[in-house]
């Protein structure tokens, strides 16, 4: 009880002091401040959100960047608080001490311990909380967050958002829908050109800088740099948006099962605005699940968020994916990873001014594993401590062999960087196993379909340098690999790889293996629990109407029966009650009350 009262005490400190603990400090120490965000649009708008905050508080944003979950998350380069520059950190649960704030939404986060001011609230994106909870005036409109948390959230049913909408880069205003149905429809094309345009240079980084904290903003600066950098046309982007539909109908590239949709990959996503994750979807809008294995090491599944029924299937992907790695956990836990193999995949895109993949790191993610092993004492840890700040690829030998004494096993690898819920859930850190030791990958050692790079003979400088990356570290973006192999062809050269020979397990294979598992274990509880008869046909409303809610019988008309009660309250009001029993009250303009009379209730603002 006593940690409960402490908890509640410092949680309503960090309310009266303005939502962020010791702001006011932090204020006379920092006059400026540089800001890391997540690469979408809750990144983005969170980190307008906070510059607005910190403006409020007499500190200038004078930069940003952008962090990324992986190899892009260890490559940015080193802040230094020790300025009068203040690092902050939002919407990313992978914290680091050299942050000086750091806030995000999901449901748990790591490494953050010695930050000196945090602000964690599980919520649908993290300007929700931002915007509306932390500050002591709202920042975006109320209209807008609930477009960003929308998007985040991936909640389009319940605002009848059909894939086209999603996947539209233009906005005309309709004068025939509603004015807050005009401002949804803007909203989703701001999203679909920021991700079109994302891996632009500084394309982010300036939208933070320039823009006002509204949607309209963000559209009006992405379409003046749009113009002023020659980013390709929305017009153009739709064209390549067709054809790259088109190409994903083969049913070779994108195959179903069922009701299920399984892609190795996400073919050629090279021409600017061509690819979209929900392109499955609008190719087949009546699958209820995709389930997609990724080069890079990851096995992702997730519900279809435009089909209103999927509910009722009854199926949890986080319980399919805990059933996925309990079966293969014999395998997993046999294998053995060093910090060494960790920090050198983790890496792998970093250079000589990047923070890199350090002890704390190692630690913050692995120590709590089962299998997480130190073989040495406190000055073994003085050590790498300090060395783990160096490079992999500046070690001597001998100072590699230390990182060889502190190991986890493969299924607790997979654990730490894995999560998800109900709807969309992730296998990762799938590319740590299967790695030989060495300082250079052996081309035998290269997953096939990266062999064609691995061998390449030509006298492209280009293609030499990420063949010397590849034989590096094992492994590539999708982005390098693409260029590679598109230089390749023009070369005349072969583009993939046929062998005989029998090779021995890589990471690739593994993705595979688990992918198909995953579809296998799925589809078994679809035909078992997932809202099937006996005939394996969809229920019928008869059948809906029979079950008996006082006596459900089966995991799946306990599912039915809870979605009709539907006594909970949804995701948004019960961020509205936190705010409220945490003493902060909540802070909305009397224009956005007026304007939505039922969204805030007189409940709601009391």
């Amino acid at each position: 009880m006593k940690n409960l009262i402490r908890k509640i005490l410092k949680e309503h400190t960090l309310i009266l002091e303005s939502g962020i603990r010791g702001i006011k400090e932090l204020a006379k120490r920092y006059p400026k401040a540089k800001i890391y965000f997540h690469q979408d649009l809750d990144g983005v708008t969170t980190a307008l959100g906070m510059k607005n905050y910190l403006e409020q508080h007499g500190i200038k944003v004078v930069d940003a960047e952008i962090i990324q979950y992986g190899a892009k998350e260890f490559a940015i380069k080193k802040p230094d608080a020790s300025g009068d520059v203040m690092p902050v950190l939002v919407d990313f649960a992978h914290g680091k001490p050299m942050f000086e704030i750091h806030t995000d939404h999901h449901d748990t986060q790591a490494g953050a311990e010695d930050t000196k001011s945090t602000s964690f609230r599980p919520s649908r994106s993290n300007v929700e909380t931002i915007s509306q909870v932390m500050s002591p005036k709202e920042i975006f409109p109320s209209q807008d967050i609930l477009l960003i948390s929308t998007v985040d959230s991936a909640n389009f049913v319940e605002h009848d958002i059909t894939p086209e909408m999603v996947m539209n880069y233009l906005f005309k205003y309709d004068k025939d829908k509603t004015l807050e149905r005009n401002k949804m429809l803007m909203g989703l094309v701001v999203n679909k050109l920021l991700l079109a345009y994302k891996n632009k240079p500084s394309f982010m980084e300036e939208i933070v800088l320039n823009a006002q904290p509204s949607l309209i903003s963000i559209l009006n600066n992405i379409r003046k740099q749009a113009v002023e950098k020659g980013f390709a046309t929305p017009e153009d982007m739709i064209q390549n948006q067709a054809k790259y539909l088109e190409s994903r109908k083969d049913p070779e590239k994108v195959k179903t099962i069922g009701n299920i949709i399984t892609q190795y990959g996400f073919g050629s996503t090279i021409k600017p605005g061509s690819y979209d994750r929900y392109t499955p979807f609008r190719n087949n809008p009546n699958a209820d699940f995709i389930v997609t294995g990724m080069p890079m090491g990851m096995v992702q599944s997730s519900c279809n968020p435009f089909k209103k029924e999927r509910a009722l299937k009854g199926i949890n992907l986080g319980e399919v994916k805990d059933e996925v790695l309990e079966q293969m956990s014999p395998e997993l836990k046999g294998l053995k990873v060093s910090f060494g193999d960790i920090k050198k995949v983790s890496e792998f895109e970093a250079e000589y001014s990047s923070v890199g993949f350090t002890l704390k790191d190692m630690v913050a993610i692995y120590s709590s594993a089962p299998s997480f092993k130190v073989n040495g004492g406190e000055r073994l840890f003085e050590i790498l401590d300090d060395m783990s700040k160096k490079l992999y690829k500046t070690l001597s030998p001998k100072q590699k062999e230390l990182f060889e004494k502190i190991t986890v096993n493969g299924l607790d690898i997979i654990k730490a960087n894995s999560g998800g819920h109900k709807c969309i859930t992730n296998i990762s850190g799938i590319n740590f196993l299967y790695r030989k030791k060495g300082n250079d990958t052996e081309i035998q050692n290269i997953p096939n379909e990266l062999k064609p790079i691995a061998n390449y003979e030509g006298s492209d400088r280009f293609v030499n340098d990420i063949k010397s990356k590849l034989l590096r570290f094992g492994t590539l973006s999708d982005k390098q690999k693409e260029a590679a192999f598109r230089q390749i062809a023009k070369e005349g050269l072969p583009t993939t790889y046929e062998s005989s020979e029998k090779t021995e397990k890589s990471y690739v294979d593994l993705v595979k293996e688990i992918q198909n598992l995953f579809v296998n274990i799925l589809q078994q509880k679809i035909n078992q629990e997932g809202g099937t008869n006996e005939l394996g046909e969809e229920w019928s409303e008869k059948y809906k109407k029979s079950i008996d809610c006082n006596n459900p019988k089966g995991f799946s008309q306990k599912a039915h029966c809870q979605s009709r009660k539907k006594s909970d309250l949804d995701e948004y009001a019960r961020t509205l009650k936190m705010a409220r029993r945490q003493g902060s009250g909540t802070r909305f303009s009397e224009p956005a009350i007026k304007s939505n009379p039922m969204r805030f209730r007189p409940s709601t603002r009391k």
